[in-house]
């Protein structure tokens, strides 16, 4: 997507920020935002304007990148904060549980789970949360302020060499901003004990910017065991300066219950046991978590160099009890299990950018550093009504990791340029646990390659090529492990870093006045695929697997008053092994469409609508179980009563569409049925039609 560019610039490019690349350093010019142009001399807006429309030629290194403005996302309609994601071309979030808990991300042919294989980012912190109780890269944004977000930046690939653990399938990165352009006031009700209030400012304080916000929500959803999710939230920065010289200081605090509706099976509705496909089977199972951060980040550039630096410490703990088998495993008590985690997480990231001349060539070196360390307390216990009656495994992981990576970007004619990278990774897990056999270090190293190659533009028209190499890091307690903790069986050990090859051939195009056009078609090979274990709640490490795909995206901006988002993609997922259970991915993602549309600048009135294609995806190996599509349509209205005050009408699933959110096929047990459990179906359904109303009043 497109951001505003500034009028001149006479070499700059995207730069590195944080884990994810800013992108967004512009030399001999003013910052006007966080996307900048690439010329080698003198380059004008003239020069990247296509009849009227700002164009990400000559910006992007691939089809599949790109920025969703603080506009862009304004105009979408979102249930809950992970759905902002959305905005990113093919990419669909779900919930299979309660609202507090980490959403389901699709993309590329991948279940990715609560966000395996994505790697997502908030002002340079990292999401994802390695050797997580529940699942391999749990990314929990519900701390999520959507009133705060300047942009979404997302590339998809590991052609990247900014990008390093989860970054597989992709990166999303996503800013708030150091300042809204006024106060807000919003209050917000709703159907299904919806309630929500907002209040943010940035008044300037000692030379800078004061930026606060503080949220409340209750939302019970349409379950017959209501959610009962209850947040506080709240941000604090200070900032000076701007994109290009300056700093900022943030704290963030979050804080959150509920309870749960697991997914359930049909044949419990069937019997009588729960009255309709909103009730728990488990009315106890539930969570509750909390996220504290504090983070800065500082830049500097100049007319040849950029320097910037982002630090951050997050304090983050989850209690969550599940209960996917019923009684399969425990006849008399249940199968619900805890999973509590509570960690501490400290980040360093620098990178110093230089542009060098020579030979009538422009090139721009990077070089980055990156360093994480997590302190992990986590478990797996046996629980009934949330009280704990058995303990399977407990933990104290000590995971950290330093990466370093180079990248140069040349100009090599008017119509070529590339980006060619090298990045190092190095890890050491410790497991110090409840049982000394599973207990013990373990390390690992990686180098990574990664190439850009770009064509054009020709007639509104540039051509890409991408390849490179990426990787996953494993739970680090499947890297020491020798005994299984349920049966004491002698398990194998995992690898510690799983390594990712990918290529890809892009296009990207501005053919008609208004509309931009990406297209991109992609081969994705893991040496070890992350699968979903029903009877436990986690992730574990399968078999090789190979995706290929193509995904067109589309933006149009038909008048000042109408733009449409239009997008499509598709990827055929196989494990690249021989297993006679067969070679389906169970969860990949088969076809996803999106189509939404933003109306404005029609006097008072605006609005919005989205709809989304969630296409059927094999649920076992072999084929023979597939779960059937979703399409949801979410639509808003709003009316200015002045330039300071609205009012904004959201609807959700208008076609109150009977459908899942998510499906699952494994083994359960109900009430009096045999010990070997049923092979089924297990679905969470997406939430019935819903409408919100929010005041929102500007100071």
């Amino acid at each position: 997507m497109p951001a505003v560019i500034a009028a001149t610039a006479r070499f700059s490019r995207k730069l590195p920020c944080g884990f994810a690349l800013c992108r967004s350093v512009q030399f001999a010019a003013t910052f006007l935002c966080s996307t900048a142009v690439w010329a080698g001399g003198e380059q004008t807006l003239e020069k990247v304007v296509v009849r009227g429309t700002v164009t990400a030629l000559g910006i992007s290194d691939a089809a599949s990148v790109g920025t969703v403005t603080q506009k862009q996302l304004e105009a979408r309609t979102v249930y809950r904060p992970g759905e902002l994601l959305e905005s990113v071309p093919g990419l669909i979030v779900s919930q299979h549980s309660g609202e507090g808990k980490a959403n389901q991300f699709y993309l590329r042919g991948f279940n990715l789970d609560h966000g395996t294989d994505l790697r997502t980012t908030v002002d340079g912190m990292i999401v994802n949360q390695r050797s997580h109780a529940h699942g391999q890269g749990w990314t929990d944004v519900n701390f999520l302020i959507p009133e705060l977000a300047k942009s979404l930046e997302y590339r998809k690939g590991p052609y990247y060499a900014s990008e390093g653990d989860f970054a597989s399938a992709g990166s999303v990165s996503l800013k708030y901003a150091d300042s809204v352009a006024q106060g807000i006031a919003s209050i917000g009700v709703g159907q299904n004990g919806f309630r929500r209030l907002l209040l943010a400012d940035s008044p300037t304080f000692a030379g800078g910017k004061f930026l606060y916000a503080l949220e409340g929500l209750n939302n019970d959803g349409p379950f017959v065991n209501p959610d009962q999710f209850r947040k506080l939230n709240g941000v604090l920065r200070y900032s000076r300066g701007d994109d290009a010289n300056g700093f900022n200081i943030t704290g963030m605090a979050y804080k959150a219950k509920w309870n749960s509706t697991d997914q359930i099976t049909q044949r419990a509705i069937d019997i009588g046991l729960i009255r309709n496909r909103f009730d728990a089977i488990d009315p106890t199972d539930g969570g509750a978590s909390h996220r504290y951060s504090l983070s800065g980040a500082w830049r500097k550039t100049d007319e040849t160099s950029n320097t910037q630096i982002n630090a951050y410490v997050i304090d983050n703990k989850l209690e969550l009890f599940s209960n996917f088998t019923y009684f399969l495993d425990n006849p008399v008590d249940g199968d619900q299990f805890a999973q509590p985690d509570h960690r501490r997480t400290a980040g360093l990231s620098a990178t110093h950018t230089r542009r060098v001349s020579g030979l009538g060539l422009d090139s721009e070196n990077t070089f980055g550093l990156q360093l994480q360390t997590d302190n992990i307390f986590n478990g797996l216990l046996n629980t009934k009504a949330r009280q704990t009656i058995g303990v399977t495994r407990q933990d104290h992981i000590v995971e950290s990791n330093s990466g370093v990576f180079i990248e140069n970007a040349t100009k090599w004619t008017p119509w070529f340029r590339a980006v060619a990278g090298l990045r190092g990774d190095s890890y050491r897990f410790k497991v110090i646990g409840d049982n000394v056999y599973n207990a013990g270090t373990a390390t690992a190293t990686m180098v990574n390659p990664k190439l850009s190659l770009v064509f054009g533009p020709w007639s509104n028209t540039e051509l890409y090529v991408n390849a490179g190499s990426g990787f996953h890091s494993n739970d680090a307690r499947g890297t020491t492990i020798k005994f299984d903790p349920r049966t004491g069986d002698t398990v194998n050990r995992v690898t510690p870093l799983v390594r990712s090859k990918g290529a890809e051939l892009g296009m990207r195009g501005n053919w008609l006045t208004g509309l931009q056009t990406s297209l991109s078609v992609y081969q994705l090979d893991l040496g070890s695929e992350l699968l979903f274990v029903g009877d436990a709640g986690t992730t574990e490490a399968s078999r090789p697997s190979r995706r290929l795909g193509f995904e067109l995206a589309n933006y149009y901006k038909l008048s000042n008053w109408l733009t449409v988002d239009a997008d499509v993609a598709f990827a055929r997922a196989r494990f690249r092994d021989c297993d006679l259970s067969g070679n389906r991915i169970p969860g990949a993602v088969e076809g996803v469409a999106s189509l939404a549309l933003a109306i404005d600048n029609q006097g008072s009135w605006f609005g919005a609508a989205q709809l989304r294609y969630f296409g059927p995806r094999p649920l076992i190996e072999d084929n023979s179980v597939r779960s059937n599509s979703t399409t949801v349509l979410n639509a808003r209205i709003g009316y200015r009563f002045t330039p300071k005050a609205r009012i904004e009408l959201e609807g959700f699933n208008l076609g109150n569409r009977k459908a899942s959110a998510i499906d699952y096929y494994y083994t359960s047990r109900l009430p009096g049925e045999a010990a070997s459990g049923v092979d089924a179906i297990h679905f969470h359904p997406i939430e019935s039609r819903s409408f919100r109303v929010s005041y929102v009043m500007n100071f």
